[in-house]
């Protein structure tokens, strides 16, 4: 099996979500995992030659020509990256191999590690190792022995592996990376290396190992090759440790690295909320929470996220539509009860969100969802509309803006098949409040309404709803 694979310098794939930015504004309304230029969210054209496989007897190999060969890059990226991408469970993964075969015949194709590395790790997972063998010997020639991008091909595929929970793929990954980290003689590929042990390590719930690379290489334990620590290690070792719930070890890992000159910054905040989140922890998320904000670090998307996804009463009623509440008091004092209640009263006593997702000038006013999972959404619009209701009935006509825009994504520029949840709760909201915001025309991604139609609507509103 040869391919014809053409070589391009590709800058290091993004961390897992918890270790980014934590101000990223990446569209959480739809199931994608992105790289930096390719989402396996399922397209149309996708889902349309996915049906049309499990629906017909045509020959397969005649369906993937036709397809390969009408159309465009997008849509066959995006099929491909469903097919094989870790996060998805369809029992299609068969026609990876044969597609992405076809793929790399297209002129247009440059190879791409995260591709190649989940297809392997497919293959690898449904015991066709030498298939998977064969996609690993030809990449390492291909690549001909040019470290940098070799240490990206196996941080990649280790981090593939470690996301299947692949014990044999992932060792056989890890000793290449290790390999390369003690015969390499670039101070990059060595610290490129050692960061994709430790958070692989963690990422298959081994903090404990990991922390003890990172002190073995801190003092020069291995070969006498010495690497200083980063954040991102501390941060990996953190959140390795708080997913499996063993909170002293977490607490310790943030006292060292306070002790050894890291700021504990928002993404670290995320990571212990995230973590006690999980657990039910809701007196100690509290508490993190009101440590965040007294030493004026921001909240962000994520920690709106990793609040509302740690409570099960509010993720039942957004999901199933019902019975939910239309104001924060009403949420507050009848919605939410014991710990849940705390910890979404702790959150919403602070507005800076709007810093980073609302514009507000005299043509218009924005609120954008993007990014925001279903229950943090169902939480910035209630804290949203109890901001704008205290700035609009405060203002004078002359201060009104325009329009009211509310943006949810899965617009006019989207050819993604189905409607984003986000948008759906939006709407329902609206229609149980009898607001004036309406999908806009233009774009169906967006909801919009005339600055003094929302006054005016909520003026009419009972003052119980909104304080």
């Amino acid at each position: 099996m040869t391919f014809q694979l053409q070589i391009q310098q590709c800058p290091l794939l993004l961390p897992p979500p918890q270790l980014r930015n934590s101000n990223s504004n990446s569209n959480s309304n739809s199931n994608s995992n992105s790289n930096s230029s390719i989402r396996c969210t399922l397209t149309k054209q996708g889902q349309r030659f996915l049906t049309k496989l499990t629906t017909t007897n045509t020959n397969t190999d005649n369906l993937i020509k036709k397809f390969v060969q009408s159309s465009p890059k997008s849509v066959l990226l995006s099929t491909l990256t469903h097919l094989i991408s870790p996060n998805n469970n369809n029992n299609l993964s068969s026609l990876a191999l044969p597609l992405y075969t076809r793929i790399t015949e297209s002129p247009w194709y440059t190879w791409n590690p995260t591709i190649i590395a989940d297809l392997i790790t497919l293959l690898h997972k449904h015991q066709l190792y030498t298939e998977s063998q064969t996609l690993i010997s030809e990449a390492i020639s291909k690549l001909n022995n040019r470290e940098r991008e070799l240490v990206q091909f196996y941080s990649k595929l280790l981090e593939s592996h470690s996301k299947r929970a692949s014990q044999t793929g992932f060792d056989s990954a890890y000793f290449s990376l290790n390999n390369l980290l003690h015969t390499s003689s670039s101070l990059y590929v060595k610290r490129r290396a050692y960061e994709s042990m430790v958070s692989g390590l963690c990422a298959m719930d081994k903090p404990r190992e990991a922390e003890n690379l990172i002190q073995d290489f801190k003092h020069g334990g291995h070969k006498k090759i010495q690497i200083q620590p980063s954040g991102f290690e501390f941060k990996s070792i953190l959140y390795g440790y708080g997913r499996l719930g063993l909170f002293h070890d977490l607490l310790r890992v943030v006292d060292q690295m306070e002790k050894n000159g890291f700021v504990i910054d928002t993404v670290c905040y995320n990571m212990v909320l995230s973590s006690f989140g999980i657990h039910g922890e809701y007196v100690e998320m509290v508490s993190w929470l009101r440590r965040m904000r007294n030493s004026g670090v921001p909240f962000s998307i994520r920690t709106y996220n990793s609040v509302s996804n740690s409570c099960p009463t509010i993720m039942g009623k957004v999901v199933e539509l019902n019975d939910f509440a239309l104001s924060i008091d009403e949420l507050l004092n009848v919605g939410l009860e014991g710990g849940e209640a705390m910890v979404v009263k702790e959150l919403l006593s602070c507005s800076a969100i709007f810093d980073e997702v609302m514009v507000w000038d005299s043509k218009e006013v924005k609120l954008d969802l993007h990014g925001f999972h279903l229950g943090s959404a169902y939480l910035v619009m209630l804290l949203w509309l109890e901001e704008i209701q205290k700035r609009l009935l405060n203002a004078s006509n002359y201060e009104i803006p325009a329009e009211i825009t509310v943006v949810c994504g899965v617009g006019k520029h989207s050819n993604v098949r189905g409607e984003s949840p986000v948008k759906v709760l939006v709407k329902e909201m609206m229609t149980k409040m009898k607001g004036p915001l309406r999908i806009d025309r233009k774009n169906n991604g967006c909801f919009i309404a005339k600055g003094k139609t929302v006054k005016i609507w909520l003026c009419e509103l009972r003052k119980p709803q909104f304080h």
